[in-house]
């Protein structure tokens, strides 16, 4: 299928590595032109690098923290008129809602709703005056089915998810959807941090914890990164201009809920 994508031009944070890598390279095959970004230079532009050499479409690496005014304005800079933005950053850590004060609040919805939202709100009026736009936010699984020890990523998450509730209603008459990805358990480094720090826990090793996970996901298996990568470059497409407002479930059937 073709996605209708050829020469569109598309931010894409925290793609250094893991899900936002994957869109990236999605991205990219369907022959859009890129502004990369994530706080650590080096992974950055090898990135950028694979990408150019497999795709050939312009691709910047724009090294800097998303969650930053500075590292926004960055982005921003080297593309002002983009017409996709895949909103991404790491996850806040995981613990004990006890043991955190008001500056781990704060820092977690710096980055996992005010950064999304305020970058949004930079590029948006854009779309709608070129009547395309597309505006897919990587949230989490524990939007739909909270994580006790994932406390901040499930508050800061949340709100993000009620922000996009409006205005993606608003903008979809302009030709603007603005979207949500959750994933689940996903082959990627925060995936295997998690197994380390409970085998920690339990005293065990972090296969084994990974295999008791794998074990408790009806599809028997972790997702695979490029996987999520298709999904996102389909939702960025022409053909998915009637979708928008939703929260887009990828975890092999963990969720048991109907709705």
């Amino acid at each position: 299928m073709d996605l209708g994508l050829t020469g569109k031009r598309a931010i894409v944070c925290a793609a250094s590595k893991g899900l936002g890598r994957a869109c990236a390279f999605a991205l990219a095959r369907e022959g859009v032109d890129l502004v990369i970004t994530a706080r650590t230079a080096g992974p950055l532009e090898a990135t950028a690098a694979e990408i150019r050499a497999e795709s050939g479409v312009d691709v910047k690496a724009v090294p800097g923290d998303i969650a930053t005014e500075q590292g926004r304005a960055d982005a921003l800079a080297a593309c002002p008129e983009p017409d996709i933005l895949i909103n991404n950053a790491g996850g806040p850590p995981q613990g004990d809602f006890r043991d955190w004060d008001r500056e781990d609040w704060i820092a977690a919805v710096d980055a996992n709703m005010i950064a999304p939202i305020l970058m949004i709100r930079a590029i948006v009026d854009g779309m709608i005056g070129r009547r395309f736009g597309r505006i897919v936010n990587i949230t989490s699984g524990s939007v739909r089915s909270p994580i006790p020890t994932l406390g901040l990523s499930n508050g800061a998450r949340a709100g993000l998810t009620g922000f996009i509730a409006g205005l993606s209603r608003e903008t979809v008459r302009h030709g603007v959807t603005i979207n949500n990805l959750l994933p689940g358990p996903f082959d990627t480094d925060r995936l295997r941090d998690t197994f380390a720090a409970a085998a920690r826990k339990a005293g065990t090793d972090p296969e084994t914890e990974a295999e008791r996970r794998r074990q408790t996901n009806p599809a028997g298996r972790f997702g695979q990164p490029p996987e999520f990568g298709a999904l996102c470059a389909f939702l960025c497409s022409v053909h998915a201009g009637y979708i928008t407002g939703q929260n887009v479930l990828l975890d092999g059937g963990a969720y048991r809920g109907t709705m």
